[in-house]
C-alpha cells in the first residue's frame, strides 16, 4: 500500500449500504405531493394580504369643500320699474331685480317678502322657483299699497327679504337694493298715498 490515492477496501470487506428509508406518514406523503400548491396558495394569500393592506392604509384624498351658503353665492341687483316711470300706478309698483346664481348648486327662492305692514309683495315667477348655478334669472316684484298709514313715507333704505334655500342651508336673508331702489318706491308711495289721501 502506498501512501498516495483513496484508500480501497481490502479483501472480504463490503460497503455498508444505508438503511432503507422509513415509510413517510400518510400527511407527509399528501404534502410531498401538492407541495407546490400549498406553496402558490399560500403566496397568492400572502400578496392578497399584502394588497388589501396597502389599499386601505392608503392615503385618502381630502373632502371636496361643503358648497357656499345660498346668500353667498347670489347676487340681487335692483334693474329697473316694469312700466314706464315710477309712481305711474296708484297702487303699486312693478320693478324688476336680476338674481344671479355665481357658484354652488342651484338656489331655490322659497319666499320673497317685505318689511313694510301698509305693503305686499307678489313676484313673477311667483315663489318658489329655482335658478342654476352660473345663470340669472330676471324677477318682477311687484308691491302694493294695502294701508298707507302703515306705508313708509319715505323710506331710506328699503330692502326685500328673502328666503334661500340650496343643497347646503336654508336661510332668510335681507338685501338692500340701492338708492334708485329707494327713490323709485319713495315716488311710488307718495303717488299713490297723496290719491288715497283724498
Amino acid at each position: 500500500m502506498s501512501g498516495i490515492g483513496p484508500v480501497e477496501p481490502g479483501e472480504d470487506t463490503r460497503v455498508q449500504e444505508a438503511p432503507p428509508p422509513r415509510p413517510r406518514r400518510r400527511l407527509a406523503l399528501i404534502h410531498g405531493r401538492h407541495r407546490r400548491i400549498v406553496l402558490t396558495a399560500t403566496a397568492a394569500l400572502a400578496v392578497l394580504a399584502g394588497g388589501g393592506y396597502l389599499y386601505a392604509s392608503r392615503p385618502q384624498p381630502p373632502p371636496a369643500p361643503p358648497p357656499p351658503y345660498p346668500s353667498q353665492a347670489i347676487d340681487l341687483v335692483y334693474v329697473a320699474p316694469v312700466t314706464g316711470s315710477p309712481g305711474t300706478a296708484a297702487d303699486g309698483f312693478s320693478f324688476t331685480v336680476l338674481l344671479s346664481v355665481r357658484s354652488g348648486p342651484p338656489v331655490t327662492v322659497t319666499r320673497l317678502t317685505q318689511p313694510y305692514d301698509g305693503l305686499s309683495v307678489t313676484s313673477s315667477p311667483a315663489a318658489p322657483f329655482q335658478t342654476k348655478s352660473h345663470s340669472a334669472r330676471k324677477i318682477i316684484v311687484t308691491l302694493r299699497v294695502t294701508e298707507c298709514e302703515k306705508a313708509p313715507r319715505n323710506p331710506g333704505l328699503p330692502f326685500l327679504d328673502v328666503t334661500l334655500r340650496n343643497a347646503r342651508a336654508i336661510e332668510a336673508h335681507s338685501f338692500i337694493l340701492g338708492t334708485r331702489y329707494a327713490q323709485d318706491l319713495s315716488r311710488t308711495l307718495e303717488v299713490a298715498c297723496s290719491n288715497d289721501s283724498r
